[in-house]
This record gives structure tokens, C-alpha cells and sequence, in this order.
């Protein structure tokens, strides 16, 4: 992700999410360097992008939103690999993130990526609670396989 991308990011946030980040915090976080945001596009536009951070060996995804429009088109699992890759490249061996606790859709698709229900917190939304999700040992030739895997299945 880049500032020239931030217009189109801002504007799927606020069409996206009830509490969206400004501006403002778009433009800090990408200038941080324990930081990593993507996007993806179709066909030269913006449908959808995600953040994360990285604190020792541990990655947590922050964000991820993919344009409704661009919905089952197999983006968030593309955001996830760019994502996962980006943190194997900075010697992440654990993932972590906080999903809504409604929104089975992106559940499943963390699921497919080895992700575990830890935990609960609650009131982590403003309206809702969210799941905590943990996949541990992404640096195993056995989560190699998984990516392999999931790979395979967007090209093939």
C-alpha cells in the first residue's frame, strides 16, 4: 500500500466499517516500519487491503477489507498470502488477529489458513465482541504445505 492508494482504502473503510480509520492513522501506519499493508486490485483498481504489525516473532493482522462488490473473488485468501508471506519474510513464527465474533465469513477463511478460536474479547468492538484467532509455527514446513496448498487452489 502506498499514500496514492489511501483514497480508494479510506473510502472502502468507511463503506466497510462502522468505527473506519481516518485518514490520518492510514498514513501513520503505513509509514511505520513494524508495519505491512497490501492491496489487491482487478484489473488496475483497488478491491480490497489489509495491515499488520509485527512484535517480536509474532504477526498480528489489523485490518483487511476486501470492496463488497469484489466479494467471493477469492481476495482475502490472496491478502492473507501477501500478508503471510511479508511476515515469514521478517521471521514471524506466530499469527494472531481479532475477527468479528458475526462474521463466520472471514472466520473460515482464517480457519482455512490454520487459524485456532483462543479466546474472547469482550466489548473489543464498539458493538460486539471479537474472536481471538492464533495459527502458531508458520515457519514449519508443515504450514508450508498448507500455503502450498491454498496457492494451488487460487491458481489451479
Amino acid at each position: 500500500m502506498t499514500r496514492t492508494d489511501l483514497p480508494v482504502v479510506t473510502a472502502l473503510e468507511e463503506q466497510i466499517y462502522s468505527q473506519p480509520w481516518s485518514p490520518n492513522v492510514f498514513e501513520s501506519e503505513i509509514d511505520r516500519t513494524d508495519r505491512a499493508y497490501v492491496v489487491v486490485d482487478e484489473e488496475g483498481a483497488v478491491v480490497g487491503y489489509a495491515g499488520m504489525l509485527f512484535v517480536e516473532d509474532d504477526a498480528h493482522v489489523t485490518t483487511m477489507a476486501v470492496s463488497p462488490t469484489a466479494r467471493r473473488g477469492r481476495y482475502g485468501t490472496r491478502l492473507m498470502l501477501a500478508l503471510i508471506a511479508e511476515a515469514l519474510h521478517r521471521g514471524a513464527r506466530n499469527l494472531t488477529l481479532e475477527v468479528r465474533a458475526s462474521n463466520d465469513a472471514a472466520q473460515r477463511l482464517y480457519d482455512r489458513f490454520g487459524m485456532s478460536k483462543v479466546g474472547l474479547r469482550k466489548n473489543y468492538y464498539r458493538d460486539e465482541d471479537a474472536v481471538i484467532m492464533w495459527a502458531n509455527d508458520i515457519d514449519s514446513e508443515e504450514y508450508a504445505d498448507r500455503l502450498r496448498s491454498i496457492e494451488e487452489g487460487l491458481n489451479g
